[in-house]
């Protein structure tokens, strides 16, 4: 470096410590690397995540550490002033200095914002919170079925507004930290297990208006048997939704529940308000003691104390292999082939990889040869829904809608839970279903509908 070049004022600030010399060197590569990507920043998008954790955090943050480690640098430096004072034109230095600061200001602060723009936005994305982080496969793998797939992450599990963006990241930052320590719980406390809930009416609701008449629905489930034929039977039911919502949520109505497990199996206490009609309930489960219940953490009843997996839906053996049959993955004409993957399914593999192998190989050859896809289409079926490495099985993850896989519905509505005076919460099944047919070969009124076969 010359005499002259060494008494700029420009480079005297930048080189009057070796933190702001740091800086310069931090803003330099990464000011290189974000152009070199600019393409991908603009897109806003890449395939590969931990390219995405490149591009759209670690660039940023090592920019804008570099912007901040060149003012510390100069503030810190002990020969700074002498240097100034030695320069013998600073007018025209400092001129040509401010011009260049001020110019670097402006390229700074569009990179920068932009950087950031990107980082905040890539930080809320299903790749970054699914795929970046191994320990979330199981809840990205069952994110990617409908309904939701297409619902980022943030807007069901983070508050709205800055406030709730700072919180989740903070919360997020405590979790990355487990993961760095291999000290998380393996299987991963679902967000209704560990309390890390987001309110429905800030969630749920701003898409789905608690209002709105749904009206009934109606729902065909197809199920087969374990016999040689796979005998395929069907139930038909009315589902009475608008009577389900206003039941639990309705105008005026307010529930409250106690529960004596993480997962919120076991409720032996529940609190019902009807502020329109004045009536006050309160329910205790006959097993249960009343000098127990203040123990107990209590929990005001929302949308998600049913839909609890609205996006992260797991599957049991038996439905799985049912919807597969159904969707024609599995044959229905191979004898036993309910039985056979129900056993393939359900066995312990040591491994995902002890899995892919095994799965396949438990089908005989004469079926392997007659249809290629069935061991692919099992091992699919394991893979979507157990992850041996971090302990999540079949049933680790309660699914409290319905009635029929876990106990849901009749957590509550079981006819055990009483007032003082004996009432019950009712465990009648036409309170929310009408059943038009209950595990028929045939059901007469899928004729009458025209959607039989």
């Amino acid at each position: 470096m010359s005499p002259q070049n060494r008494h700029q004022p420009l480079l005297i600030l930048l080189s009057s410590h070796w933190i702001s010399m740091l800086g310069t060197a931090l803003v330099t590569l990464a000011g290189f690397s974000w152009v070199f990507v600019l393409p991908l920043n603009l897109r806003g998008h890449v395939d590969n995540p931990y390219i995405g954790l490149l591009v759209f955090v670690a660039i940023p943050a090592v920019f804008l550490l570099g912007l901040i480690l060149i003012p510390i640098g100069i503030a810190l430096s002990r020969r700074l002033n002498a240097e100034l004072a030695a320069i013998p034109d600073r007018a025209s230095a400092w001129k040509r200095a401010g011009l260049f600061f001020g110019v670097m200001t402006i390229v700074n602060l569009a990179v920068a914002s932009q950087g950031t723009y990107r980082a905040v936005e890539h930080m809320d994305t299903v790749q970054f919170c699914g795929q970046s982080c191994h320990v979330m496969k199981p809840e990205f793998t069952a994110h990617l079925s409908p309904p939701h797939q297409q619902v980022e992450c943030a807007t069901c599990h983070t508050a709205p507004g800055a406030s709730g963006w700072f919180a989740g990241k903070v919360a997020g930052t405590g979790r990355l930290l487990a993961v760095v320590l291999n000290n998380y719980p393996r299987p991963l406390e679902s967000a209704l297990e560990s309390n890390r809930l987001v309110s429905s009416r800030e969630t749920c609701e701003q898409c789905h208006t608690r209002g709105r008449p749904i009206g009934s629905r109606l729902r065909v489930l197809s199920s087969y048997k374990d016999d040689e034929a796979n005998t395929r039977t069907q139930t038909v039911l009315m589902m009475q939704v608008d009577v389900i919502h206003r039941a639990h949520l309705g105008s005026g109505v307010g529930i409250r529940y106690a529960a004596q497990d993480k997962k919120r199996q076991t409720i032996p206490w529940v609190e019902y308000k009807n502020a329109s009609t004045g009536v006050t309930r309160i329910y205790l489960a006959n097993d249960a003691k009343a000098e127990s219940i203040p123990a107990l953490a209590t929990f005001e009843m929302q949308c998600v104390d049913c839909h609890n997996r609205p996006a992260h839906t797991f599957e049991t053996p038996d439905r799985a292999v049912d919807n597969a049959i159904s969707a024609g993955r599995i044959p229905q004409d191979l004898p036993f082939v309910k039985k056979t993957a129900l056993a393939l399914l359900k066995a312990e593999y040591a491994s995902d990889e002890d899995a892919a192998r095994k799965i396949p190989a438990g089908l005989t050859s004469r079926d392997r040869q007659r249809y290629p896809q069935l061991g692919a289409n099992l091992l699919a079926i394991y893979q979507r829904n157990v992850f041996p490495d971090l302990k999540v099985t079949w049933g680790t993850y309660p699914n409290n809608l319905g009635h029929s896989d876990y106990p849901g519905c009749f957590r509550c509505h079981d006819d055990s839970h009483s007032t003082a005076d004996k009432k019950t919460i009712p465990q009648d099944c036409d309170t929310c279903h009408k059943p038009l047919a209950m595990d028929e070969p045939s059901p007469a009124v899928l004729r009458t509908l025209g959607l039989a076969p």
